[in-house]
């Protein structure tokens, strides 16, 4: 069993190929359907041999193909001060990509 744990968006996953996984929104003219490579890779599993980066692992990638582009479900922020006619509410919602991890190098 082949993994690894890989850094985007300031945040730690770990794939395996085949593995579909929901990451924040990478900046640049992305297509759905087109290929994005993960390098900044921190460690790496092939079932005999472990290998951990300092803090990255130079030469090791994995590949993945971008399947959505979309925005997630609103969140509601609401702000509220009791007796003071204070009332603010706002929403946001997050872009995110949906990726398929393919290949890991």
């Amino acid at each position: 069993m082949e993994f690894a744990v890989i850094e985007t968006g300031g945040k730690q996953y770990l794939v395996k190929a085949g593995d579909t996984l929901r990451i924040e929104k990478i900046l640049g003219e992305h297509k759905e359907g087109g290929k994005l490579v993960f390098d900044k890779v921190l460690l790496t599993d092939d079932g005999k041999a472990t290998k951990v980066g300092a803090p990255y692992i130079t030469g090791a990638k994995a590949e993945a193909t971008l399947l959505k582009s979309d925005r997630a479900k609103k969140v509601v922020v609401v702000k509220y001060k009791a007796k003071s006619r204070y009332y603010k509410k706002r929403g946001h919602r997050q872009p995110y990509f949906q990726v398929k991890i393919e290949s890991l190098k």
